[in-house]
């Protein structure tokens, strides 16, 4: 039997205005082993939910860290783009 399932939504910390000051960011940045926007961090976030997801195939395993759901949450469409400009935005 094989199940698949396509999960549409992903981090919101992309379009958070807090993105760069976030130390709950700032530890999915180290799970997914990138580079930090800010190596310092200064605001905790209030009630952050990650979503974590695990894909296993064959002898590979990939853990998927994405923050649903934050207290913090402060809408700036693009924050990170501005920030990174020319770079890939992280999935």
């Amino acid at each position: 039997m094989e199940f698949s399932a396509k999960v549409e939504e992903m981090c919101i910390c992309v379009d958070c205005h807090w993105v760069d000051r976030c130390k709950t960011y700032h530890a999915v940045e180290t799970q997914h082993g990138v580079d930090h926007l800010n190596a310092t961090p200064d605001i905790q976030p209030k009630e952050p939910k990650i979503h974590i997801n695990l894909n296993i195939s064959n002898s590979d395993a990939e853990v998927e860290w994405d923050v649903r759901s934050c207290k913090s949450f402060l809408k700036d469409q693009g924050r990170w783009m501005k920030l990174c400009p020319g770079k890939e935005v992280p999935t």
